[in-house]
């Protein structure tokens, strides 16, 4: 009786690890067809003993969970090997106007621009501590309207702005952002203020850290003023205290992810904000707001400091209301502290002045194809050939160049990485939109894409890049609709510079936008030439009427 029960728990023991093998054999498999792969039995019994090998590595590396701020060592450059980046510097002379008042009906100061703001503050007609007051109170007054603080630095900036006041006493001037109040997209750290990300499970971190972007303008002697909101972990614009407003009409969201950028600066809250964008998050609220923002060339302003979303996509850059607002904030926050692995000193020579006589302009013309015929898109082609500009007919080739969605592996695959900490810990149920659209789920899905795949899907993207260059190389600017194609993803994957800025409105009343797309590294250029543009037009100058007074 007893070898027969000894029999019986030998044969259940070898039945069962017989089941566990074929269990193990067929998920391998399963999982195999999510990979667009198939394995023999033969194939998956051979692999069974080394995946249970990575399984034991991963566990060792998840004892310890990797936080956001852990650098990814492997920089992207956007630049196709033999590309020089440019680096003769010449001193950029702003042309600050001398004539300027303070206006009887103060509520107009709100949207002086830079310039204007500037001749204010160094012919001392207004000091920087009275125009940070201005500007505090009218944050303080709309800022719930728009839903579009996070946290009001105002002690913070008293200081700065006293601190400008004294240096201007005291013979020491630091360009045109001096005394100048502005906001920051709410992902930049700034010690002893929350940097909230948007989200609930980070909307009580403070981090001790000054980031590059803050440190630079700190310098230029602006003034911060707030900490402004952002789409919950950079997506769109609901955060955990609301829902950003669009100033053109309050029961549309601004759009994002920099939605407090755009928002606070169209409504005249701030002169200007910096925003970040990975994909559309500058051009989207720009467009929805009627802001001008400035994309750079990816890897010319360091996000030391700033939350990562994704290594290789991530860029920083001004939300302004014009092309010379933004071209002066550029000029102090373009650069490199050695904090990030893929950010470079290049050159920006600024001048704000175009020959059209000899600047080769091209329009996508499949893209204008597509539009009404009464599109505001198509008067932006007509100022710029009275201007002067010889604008070329040219077919954006997007089909041709991106024929699969690289930028959903690679801004998912890092993004997940980036996040891990949060996932695995379960605090991903705190984010705000638990729909399979937003951030927890693409974060666990994102699990299922293979390094191999993400590796190789980075390889078609050199490929793209220097398929874009070649391109580009033709132009000097290329203007675009905003939203057409896919020239979005590609020039974000490709990290080409753009310039969005306001070209009217449409029929519900909201701000329509173009695109002007230029070569790496050649911001000046873009920025030239959209401030020639709103030189000869006045959308720019337009400004939502409920933040008037």
């Amino acid at each position: 009786m007893k070898l027969l029960f000894t029999t019986v728990l030998c044969v259940t023991f070898f039945v069962a690890k017989a089941q566990t093998k074929v269990d193990s054999l067929q998920l391998i498999q399963q999982n195999a067809k999510w990979l667009d792969l198939e394995f023999t039995n033969a194939e998956a019994d051979s692999m069974i003993g080394t995946l249970n090998n990575y399984t034991q590595l991963y566990k060792s590396l998840h004892k310890s969970l990797p936080t956001n701020d852990i650098p990814y060592p492997f920089a992207f450059q956007p630049a196709p090997q033999g590309f020089r980046i440019p680096t003769t510097k010449e001193k950029i002379q702003w042309e600050i106007p001398n004539q300027v008042e303070i206006p009887v009906n103060k509520n107009e100061l709100a949207f002086y621009s830079i310039p204007q703001l500037a001749s204010l503050i160094i012919n001392k007609k207004i000091s920087s501590v009275e125009l940070t007051k201005f500007f505090i109170n009218r944050l303080k007054k709309w800022g719930d309207t728009l839903e579009c603080v996070i946290t009001l630095t105002e002690e913070l900036a008293l200081q700065q702005a006293k601190q400008a006041d004294l240096d201007l006493k005291n013979g020491i001037y630091h360009g045109p952002l001096h005394g100048i109040p502005y906001g920051l997209k709410d992902l930049f750290s700034v010690p002893d203020y929350k940097t909230t990300w948007g989200s609930t499970p980070y909307k009580d971190q403070i981090l001790d850290v000054e980031s590059y972007v803050y440190k630079k303008l700190k310098d230029a002697g602006a003034v911060l003023c707030a900490k402004l909101s952002l789409g919950a972990l950079a997506y769109n614009n609901k955060w955990f205290g609301g829902e950003t407003k669009n100033p053109w009409n309050l029961t549309q969201g601004s759009s994002g992810s920099s939605a407090g950028s755009a928002a606070a600066t169209v409504a005249g809250l701030l002169p200007f904000a910096i925003g970040t964008e990975t994909l559309g998050s500058i051009v989207s609220p720009s467009t929805r707001c009627g802001a001008t923002g400035l994309r750079p060339t990816f890897g010319t302003v360091s996000r030391f400091g700033a939350m990562v979303l994704c290594w290789s996509l991530d860029k920083v850059g001004p939300i302004c209301r014009s092309a010379k607002d933004a071209a002066i904030v550029y000029a102090f926050i373009h650069g490199t502290d050695g904090n990030d692995p893929s950010a470079i000193n290049h050159t920006f020579n600024y001048t704000g002045k175009v020959d059209f006589s000899k600047l080769r302009v091209a329009y996508a013309e499949n893209y204008f194809k597509r539009l009404n015929p009464t599109a505001s898109e198509w008067n932006v082609l007509e100022v710029y050939r009275s201007l002067g500009a010889d604008v070329k007919a040219v077919n954006f080739p997007d089909s041709a160049m991106y024929p699969v969605n690289l930028i959903s592996l690679i801004l998912n695959a890092e993004s997940a990485a980036a996040f891990d900490e949060l996932t695995r810990t379960n605090r991903d149920d705190l984010i705000e939109r638990q729909d399979k659209d937003f951030w927890p789920n693409s974060f666990r899905a994102a699990r299922t894409i293979p390094a191999a795949e993400y590796i190789n899907a980075n390889r078609y993207r050199s490929i793209l890049c220097k398929e874009m260059n070649e391109f580009m190389k033709n132009y000097d600017v290329l203007i675009v609709p905003s939203m057409a194609g896919r020239q979005l993803a590609i020039t974000n994957l490709t990290g080409h510079p753009i310039v969005c800025m306001p070209i009217g409105f449409n029929k519900s009343g909201t701000p329509v936008s173009i695109t002007l797309i230029g070569n790496l590294y050649d911001e000046a250029t873009i920025l030239s030439a959209a401030n020639a543009f709103q030189d000869k037009t006045s959308h720019h100058k337009q400004h939502p009427p409920k933040f008037l007074d």
